[in-house]
């Protein structure tokens, strides 16, 4: 058997151009696990309905089974000039089994055949990038509970804002996460739902029982409209836009990692492992992962937009464009796994400088906006007058060189002598991270009920 088994239309030789352009078995013979396990399902279902012999079923059932041994063990090398995945095992089958072999593709078209194929596997793929994020997420957490006292200069712009702890900063990456996680459950219960049995489009005169291949494959139920079904990869698009922006969250994370590790901050330092080095400047050590996470984000966006772009103007139902449909989500498949794994084991590894992260919160008067708020709830001034009365101390503690903490009260009554005593307390570090006890703040009571939530929420998935 050859590519010509799905030709009888056809009487002359394909063209060698034609045939390389083509022939997608070099990529999709990826999915030969979900092709021989949905081929199982529908010769399973022929049998039941008695549209194929028992006989041949059991032909069908062991020939398929030494198939899937003999890729596994490399005896049956995908590499032949079958046009595709789907024509190689058939080929395969009909040269084991005989005329049972010919028979199996009964009410079935490669459209439903390719649908049914892809979707298992991105359904079982989105559970292994789920279960990753549950990993990456538990880290994270691991992480922030060790340094929720841990302070750091919370930013906005780049520039020092308030004080937060680490622990709160780590719960920040931990939701986004968390929604990831979310998105990526979403799409695989809008997306569990069987293609095979719509054929080529129309559906089949054959008296098949989608429910029996829908059990059978794990799936909730049959997809509703076969016309739909053929040419729907919304599943795709899916698989591929929840990767995208989950490796945005990473690639966030990843930049402030590899901010955090230059000399300038010496906030984290990661692991021997997990960096590298220079080949001419022997004293470099180099954020090589979180760099790579960082371009790789590009890589799995170009992906998510090769695809809709693929799928914007085809008319109803399978177009050959549609072979485009699976490249880019192996390749972005392969990446997120890949990233998660690395991910997870670098912030695990990775040490924290509590350190320098403190020293660094008595630059920028991290704790103006408490003086601003003890004048609005103390002395009941307008929220704007206390603004610049705020403003005019931080000029004083520039011109002195000191921090806005370090002034003393004399210092702070010199600009509005309605700063009373109590000032100085509420203008250390500590008191203003521990004062931001809203519900979400960044107060260290706060950031522990954070974390006692998601991790009540782990212990649940």
């Amino acid at each position: 058997m050859s590519k010509k088994i799905a030709s009888a239309r056809i009487s002359e030789k394909s063209s060698q151009l034609l045939q390389d352009l083509n022939n997608s078995l070099p990529f999709d013979k990826v999915l030969y696990r979900e092709d021989i396990e949905g081929s199982l399902a529908h010769a399973f279902m022929l049998s039941e309905q008695g549209i194929i012999s028992k006989e041949d079923f059991a032909k069908i059932e062991s020939g398929l089974k030494e198939i899937l041994e003999e890729i596994e063990s490399g005896i049956f090398k995908l590499d032949g000039e079958d046009e595709d995945i789907h024509m190689a095992i058939e080929g395969r089958l009909t040269e084991k089994v005989g005329d049972a072999g010919k028979r199996l593709h009964t009410a079935r078209s490669r459209n439903d055949q390719v649908a049914l194929d892809f979707r298992l596997y991105v359904q079982r793929n989105t559970q292994t990038i789920a279960k990753l994020l549950l990993e990456n997420i538990a880290t994270l957490v691991k992480v922030a509970e060790e340094h929720a006292e841990t302070m750091l200069p919370g930013m906005t712009h780049l520039q020092h804002a308030q004080p937060i702890n680490f622990g709160y900063h780590m719960m920040a990456y931990a939701s986004m996460f968390k929604r990831d996680h979310e998105r990526f459950m979403s799409s695989y219960e809008r997306n569990n739902y069987s293609p095979i049995g719509c054929a080529a489009l129309a559906g089949t005169p054959h008296p098949v029982n989608r429910q029996i291949t829908s059990d059978r494959l794990g799936f909730n139920a049959p997809t509703l409209n076969c016309l739909d079904t053929v040419s729907d990869r919304d599943f795709a698009l899916e698989i591929l836009f929840n990767i995208s922006t989950m490796m945005m969250h990473m690639s966030r994370l990843s930049e402030e990692l590899i901010l955090w590790s230059a000399a300038e901050f010496k906030w984290v330092t990661l692991s021997d492992r997990h960096a590298t080095g220079s080949s001419i400047m022997p004293q470099k050590k180099n954020p090589d992962i979180p760099e790579l996470l960082r371009g790789k984000t590009g890589r799995v966006n170009g992906n998510l937009v090769a695809l809709l772009t693929v799928m914007k103007g085809l008319p109803l139902a399978y177009n050959k464009d549609m072979q485009e449909d699976k490249e880019g989500v192996f390749d972005s498949v392969r990446t997120a796994i890949l990233s998660l794994q690395v991910l997870a084991e670098m912030i695990a590894d990775m040490t924290i400088n509590k350190e320098a992260m403190e020293a660094a919160c008595m630059v920028g008067h991290l704790s103006a906006t408490d003086l601003a708020d003890y004048l609005v709830k103390e002395q009941g001034l307008p929220f704007r007058d206390a603004y610049h009365i705020t403003g005019n101390v931080v000029n004083l503690a520039e011109k002195k060189g000191l921090d806005i903490s370090e002034l003393s009260l004399d210092e702070l009554q010199s600009i509005d002598n309605r700063i009373g005593e109590g000032v100085v307390a509420l203008l250390d570090n500590r008191a203003s991270m521990n004062a931001r006890l809203s519900e979400g703040g960044t107060a260290t009571a706060r950031t522990l009920e954070q974390i006692e939530s998601l991790k009540d929420w782990l212990q649940k998935q």
